[in-house]
C-alpha cells in the first residue's frame, strides 16, 4: 500500500512540474517532456567537448556527434565510459538509471559543467539526445556549417517517458513512389519527434514496391504504370523508367538498408502487404490468383478496384505464403500488416468457386469469406514468427484470434475490450492526406476533407467508452499519409508538418497536461528548426 501511495505522490509531483514548465514554456521541446526543472545558467558546446558513452550508448553517441558536426563544424571525440568525465563533456550512460524510466524513458541533466543523459537502454538515450538537440538554438539543425554561433543550452533537468508504445506514421509509396534517400529523410523527421513506428505501405492497386525473388513479375510488371495518374502534372515527379513508365520498387537489399537506418533511430518498420483487396498490381502480374473471368490492370486513378485475390484458389494462399516467407525475414519487428480494407465482394459473389467455398465452410456470406481468408493468412504470418495487424475491416465475419487491429473507421474499442491490441488512427484526426485549410484553392490538391493542426492535437487514442481495464490494449496512435495527390517529397513534408508534431505530442505527452496555446508557441519555434533543415511545412500563420 505504501508503494502504491508513493507512486501516486510521485506521479502528482511529475504532473505539477510538467504543467509549470508548460506554462512558462521553459523547454520548447516537441513532444513536451513529462517533467522539466529549470536551473541557472547555460552549458556552452565547444569544439573541446567530448561525448562519453558506455557500450549501450555508443551508437547514439556516433549519431549525435555526426549531427552536431554538421552545423557546428566540431569533430567531437567519443570516449568510453571507463574514463573520468571532464568539464564540458556530454555523458551518455545506462548505468544507475531510474527503473521508473521504462524502456523508452530518459533523464537529461544540463549544468554549466556538462550534460548527462541517462536511460535504462539505448532507446531512452536516443530520445534524450533528441531533446538535447531541441534545447540548442534552432540553427543546430542546419544542413551546413553555421558561422559565428555560440551554442548555448539552458540548464535544465528533464525526466521523460512516453505515454504510448506505438507512435506511428504511415507513408504510402504505392500511389506515388519515393526513393530510399527520400524515405530516410522521412525517418529522420520522425525521429526528431520521438516517433517509433514507420508503417510502410508497400503494396496497393497502383504499384507493388518490394522485390520478391520467387515472383519477379511483381516488380517487372506490378511496379510500373503508364503514367503518373490521378490527374497530376507529370513533371511533379521524377519516378520514371527509360520507357517513360511511372513507378519503382525497392530491392531486398534496399529494404534491409532502410530497416537498419530506421533501427539506428529507434524506429520499427512495419511493412504492409495488402490483401485480399487493393491487389490490382499483383494480379496484373499474376492474374491466375484472381477470380476467373476478371481482367486485371494497374489503375491510375483513386478509388476502390476489383483487384481482389480469389479466396477459393489454393494457389492464392501458396503464392501469399511464398511472398510472406520473403517479407518476414526483412523486417525484425513483431508485426506484418496485411491491409484487409475495402475488399470489393463483387468478384467473390460472382465467382462459382468462392460461392461453393462459402457453402462448404458453412460461412454466412462474403463477409464470412473475408474472415476465412484473414484467418488463413494469420496462420501463415504466425508460422513466420510474426503477428498479423490489419485495418478495421479485418473484423468482418470475426477477428482472427491473435490479430491486432488498426482502427480507421471503427472497431477499436470493441476489439480492445475483447482482448486484442489496437492502434488508433481515425480519419477524423489522423489522415494527413486531408486539406489543412477550408480554402482549398490556397492549398495543394488533396484527397478531400479538412484536418487542422488543432484537430490533430485534440486526438485522444483511448476510446471514451473503453473500460479502464482494457486501456493497455490501446498501443497508441498513428498518422497516415496516403499519396494519391502527393507526388514528391516536398509535398510529403508539407502534409506532414506541423501536424506530425501535434500527433507526436498526443502519443508521447500526458493527456491531462496538454496545452494548445503552449503547443502553438513551441510550434513557432519549431518552424525555425524546419527552416534550418530545409523542410517544407505549412506555417502556423497561414489562415485555415
Amino acid at each position: 500500500m505504501k508503494r502504491v501511495l508513493n507512486f501516486f505522490l510521485f506521479a502528482a509531483f511529475l504532473f505539477v512540474n510538467y504543467a509549470a514548465a508548460l506554462a512558462a514554456n521553459l523547454a520548447p521541446i516537441i513532444p513536451a517532456p513529462l517533467k522539466v526543472e529549470v536551473g541557472e545558467g547555460v552549458f556552452v558546446l565547444t569544439a573541446k567537448c567530448r561525448i562519453i558513452a558506455d557500450v549501450e550508448s555508443k551508437p547514439v553517441a556516433k549519431l549525435l556527434a555526426a549531427r552536431l558536426k554538421t552545423a557546428t563544424g566540431f569533430s567531437l571525440k567519443i570516449k568510453s565510459a571507463n574514463i573520468e568525465p571532464l568539464a564540458g563533456d556530454i555523458v551518455l550512460t545506462t548505468e544507475n538509471s531510474n527503473i521508473r524510466l521504462g524502456a523508452e524513458g530518459y533523464q537529461l541533466a544540463v549544468t554549466p559543467r556538462g550534460v548527462v543523459i541517462r536511460a535504462t537502454i539505448g532507446a531512452g538515450i536516443f530520445y534524450g539526445s533528441q531533446s538535447l538537440m531541441q534545447l540548442l538554438p534552432p540553427e543546430i539543425f542546419s544542413t551546413k556549417p553555421v558561422a559565428g554561433m555560440t551554442w548555448k543550452i539552458p540548464c535544465v533537468e528533464i525526466f521523460d517517458e512516453p505515454r504510448f508504445p506505438w507512435r506511428g506514421f504511415m507513408l504510402d509509396v504505392s500511389r506515388h513512389f519515393f526513393t530510399v534517400t527520400e524515405v530516410k529523410q522521412v525517418l529522420d523527421l520522425m525521429a526528431l519527434y520521438k516517433m517509433n513506428t514507420f508503417h510502410w505501405h508497400l503494396v496497393d492497386d497502383q504499384g507493388w514496391r518490394i522485390q520478391i525473388k520467387k515472383y519477379p513479375k511483381l516488380t517487372s510488371v506490378g511496379a510500373w504504370r503508364d503514367g503518373i495518374g490521378f490527374g497530376l502534372d507529370p513533371k511533379t515527379a521524377t519516378a520514371y523508367d527509360r520507357a517513360g513508365r511511372y513507378g519503382g520498387f525497392y530491392t531486398q537489399k534496399q529494404i534491409r538498408e532502410v530497416v537498419a537506418y530506421a533501427a539506428e533511430r529507434q524506429i520499427t518498420v512495419v511493412p504492409e502487404i495488402e490483401m485480399p483487396g487493393h491487389s490490382s498490381a499483383a494480379l496484373a502480374a499474376y492474374p491466375q490468383f484472381g477470380c476467373p473471368g476478371v481482367k486485371f490492370s494497374i489503375p491510375t486513378k483513386g478509388g476502390v478496384y476489383t483487384g481482389v485475390y480469389c479466396a477459393a484458389n489454393e494457389g492464392t494462399f501458396q503464392f501469399l505464403e511464398d511472398v510472406l516467407a520473403e517479407v518476414a525475414p526483412l523486417f525484425p519487428g513483431k508485426y506484418i500488416h496485411i491491409g484487409g480494407d475495402e475488399v470489393v465482394k463483387s468478384n467473390w459473389n460472382a465467382c462459382a468457386n468462392c460461392q461453393s467455398l462459402i457453402q462448404s465452410e458453412n460461412l454466412k456470406n462474403a463477409h464470412g469469406l473475408q474472415s476465412y481468408f484473414i484467418q488463413r493468412i494469420e496462420k501463415i504470418v504466425s508460422a513466420e514468427g510474426k503477428s498479423l495487424i490489419g485495418w478495421s475491416e479485418i473484423r468482418e465475419g470475426g477477428l482472427a484470434s491473435s490479430a491486432a487491429l488498426m482502427d480507421w473507421i471503427g472497431g477499436g474499442a470493441e476489439s480492445a475490450a475483447s482482448g486484442h491490441d489496437v492502434v488508433m488512427t481515425p480519419t477524423k484526426f489522423c489522415y494527413f492526406d486531408h486539406y489543412q485549410s477550408t480554402n482549398r484553392a490556397a492549398e495543394p490538391k488533396a484527397i478531400g476533407g479538412f484536418l487542422s493542426l488543432e484537430k490533430v492535437y485534440q486526438f485522444e487514442p483511448v476510446p471514451e467508452k473503453l473500460a479502464p481495464e482494457f486501456h493497455s490494449h490501446v498501443l497508441g496512435g498513428q498518422g497516415n499519409l496516403w499519396t494519391e495527390y502527393v507526388p514528391n517529397l516536398r509535398q510529403v513534408e508539407y502534409m506532414m508538418f506541423p501536424r506530425l508534431g501535434a500527433l507526436a505530442e498526443v502519443d508521447w505527452s500526458p493527456k491531462a497536461a496538454r496545452d494548445w496555446e503552449d503547443f502553438k508557441s513551441r510550434t513557432l519555434l519549431n518552424e525555425q528548426r524546419l527552416n534550418a533543415l530545409g523542410v517544407k511545412y505549412r506555417p502556423l500563420s497561414k489562415p485555415e
